[in-house]
């Protein structure tokens, strides 16, 4: 394996190597520090992210107007959006088909929310994932047919050929981000950044993101013929909850959109968001965490295990007592949908471990395994092996599934491909996640095939997941002003990971478990401040364990710097998310290390 391992750690107690910056990156960050003035610990960051030192001011203050792509520069979309200016002057009936995920019910909200805003109500129709399955079906495409002018498509509708052919007598426009095929449905206008044709420089934008320029472009035609449309800038809290919970990378326009997004969402507008976050109990102002892992698991709730359109209805509720009511119902399946969980997740893991966790592909089925889980639990299988998953519940013939795939490799379009040589009945999606239906009689083989076509792309051949990390730091660097600086270069999240360090050779001073799995822990060098530390689900795995029985062993420590808000007070605090006893050689700048910072 090339090049030393950082701290000397080859194996962590999670069984992970330790990585650093490498000399270049040594270099390129002390030279941003010297011409810049900035902390050595954000240099290093922004390093990592790609960032040039005559670009670090500019990108620790983003301007979306600098970010954002011109809208023509996708397909159809002067077609798309002169069709919507054409149905607002002729007052004409328009319908929103969205996906049951939180993209979808964003990207819904997004238009339904625009329209309103122009004096024009829309229909919103969103599939029952179980009795409908995802995207535009042809009953549901040819009864909003017969009632409205025109359907917008939204998250879905790219490989719909059938449905989109069965609405007669109503245009469609696909607003949409999912892999396309080799031809394009019969619709007015599909605008979608992965098209066959499209350069896929913008193919990293979620449903929301195309939405939003759909909007941007609107709103120019009818400035042309002298209407003012609402303030977009006002609609990007709902663009920042798709890009982060929809997995999409936070660099370039993304990350400003979810930059000016939280902002956005910190004023407390959005009744259905705010009364979210109220029974969330989100005491503190938003941030990319929170809407990963608090307010989009929520939203998505409804279309997992509850009724499909809750998360968009919430979106566009305008009254706060039926914000209310909307979020508390969401809340309460979000709950169920984690029983559900569990019993799935238990179940496909001992099917997995049994056909082997160092396949190119970890993948399970069971019969009746809710289709609105399956996706969480490959995620969860993808999380555990650091390879791509896929989930599959069993309903008479056939089986729904969801896949997850790992950095570098394409599940989307194996997928894709699968469907192409008949092995599934339908499947799609993008280069991290996928959807499929399988038959019962074929999905061994399929299975079997998909595993192949990841091989290929390197799968079978991936260890381990690495821990990188920015640096080392001495606990008296670890401030709330370092802090504050960080997340300055955030957002983070997919494609920009938070910036992680390793504290070396540190006591536990105090260890205390914290619920079922939780570990709560103080640490110090002996030279510097006691920092606390909260490890999630340290006893899961051997963290846990390891660090709560320390018997005055020492140990490096790796994880997330965050502030701790506390009855006014605030602290720093680490995101503890591995450890590795200190032994000696190791402790203190051994080689291998890097600099202190």
């Amino acid at each position: 394996m090339a090049g030393n391992a950082f701290l000397g750690v080859d194996q962590s107690l999670t069984g992970r190597r330790w990585v650093g910056p490498g000399p270049d990156a040594d270099r390129l960050a002390e030279a941003m520090a010297q011409k810049t003035g900035l902390e050595p610990a954000l240099c290093r960051t922004m390093v990592r992210l790609g960032v040039a030192a005559d670009d670090a001011e500019r990108f620790l203050q983003p301007a979306l107007r600098d970010l954002l792509p011109d809208p023509l520069g996708l397909k159809d979309m002067d077609v798309a959006a002169q069709r919507l200016v054409a149905a607002l002057k002729d007052k004409q009936r328009i319908a929103v088909f969205a996906d049951y995920d939180v993209d979808g019910a964003s990207s819904a909200a997004l238009l339904i929310n625009w329209l309103r805003a122009m004096g024009h109500a829309a229909t919103l129709y969103v599939p029952d994932r179980i009795d409908e399955g995802y995207g535009p079906n042809e009953d549901a495409m040819a009864m909003l047919a017969r009632d409205h002018d025109l359907i917008v498509t939204v998250d879905c509708g790219t490989l719909s050929h059938a449905p989109i052919a069965a609405a007669e007598g109503a245009d469609v426009i696909v607003l949409d981000h999912h892999l396309g095929g080799d031809t394009l449905p019969p619709a007015l206008a599909v605008v979608n950044p992965n098209r066959r044709d499209e350069t896929g420089a913008l193919g990293h934008l979620c449903a929301a993101g195309v939405v939003f320029l759909f909007l941007v472009h609107v709103n120019r035609l009818l400035r042309e013929q002298g209407v003012a449309g609402p303030d977009l800038m006002g609609f990007l809290d709902l663009v920042a909850l798709a890009t982060v919970a929809d997995v999409a990378p936070l660099n370039g326009v993304n990350r400003a959109f979810v930059r000016q997004g939280l902002k956005v969402m910190a004023t407390r507008q959005r009744p259905g968001l705010v009364a979210l976050g109220d029974v969330a109990r989100l005491d503190t102002a938003p941030s990319a965490y929170h809407l990963g892992y608090v307010l989009g698991p929520r939203i998505n709730a409804g279309g997992r295990i509850g009724k499909a359109d809750l998360g968009a209805r919430l979106l566009t509720a305008t009254d706060r007592h039926e914000a209310l009511s909307l979020a508390e119902r969401l809340d309460q399946l979000n709950a169920e949908r984690r029983e559900v969980e569990a019993q799935v997740r238990d179940a496909a893991l001992a099917q997995a471990e049994e056909r082997g966790l160092d396949a190119p592909l970890v993948w399970a089925a069971g019969e009746g395994w809710h289709p609105g889980v399956v996706g969480i639990v490959a995620s969860r299988l993808k999380e555990m092996t650091n390879r791509p998953a896929i989930v599959i519940g069993l309903d008479g013939d056939e089986g729904k599934g969801s896949g997850r795939s790992v950095s570098g490799i394409d599940l989307g379009a194996s997928v894709q491909r699968l469907v192409e040589d008949g092995l599934l009945l339908k499947g799609g999606g993008h280069k991290m996640a996928a959807g499929l239906t399988v038959a019962r009689d074929r999905m061994e083989a399929a299975m079997a095939r998909l595993g192949e076509l990841l091989d290929k792309q390197g799968a079978g051949q991936l260890g381990p997941r690495d821990l990188r990390l920015d640096g080392m730091l001495m606990s008296g660097a670890a401030s709330v002003e370092l802090v504050e600086q960080l997340e300055a270069a955030g957002p983070y999240g997919a494609g920009a990971p938070a910036p992680r360090f390793a504290f070396a050779d540190q006591q536990i001073r105090f260890a205390r478990r914290v619920g079922d799995s939780h570990l709560k822990i103080s640490f110090s060098d002996g030279a510097g401040p006691v920092i606390d530390a909260i490890a999630f689900g340290a006893f899961d795995g051997p963290l846990g364990p390891a660090l709560e029985e320390s018997g005055g062993a020492r140990f490096h420590l790796a994880g997330r710097l965050e502030i701790n808000h506390w009855r006014g007070k605030s602290r720093v605090q680490l995101r503890l998310e591995d450890a590795a006893p200190a032994t000696r050689g190791q402790q203190g700048g051994s080689a291998g290390t890097g600099p202190t910072v």
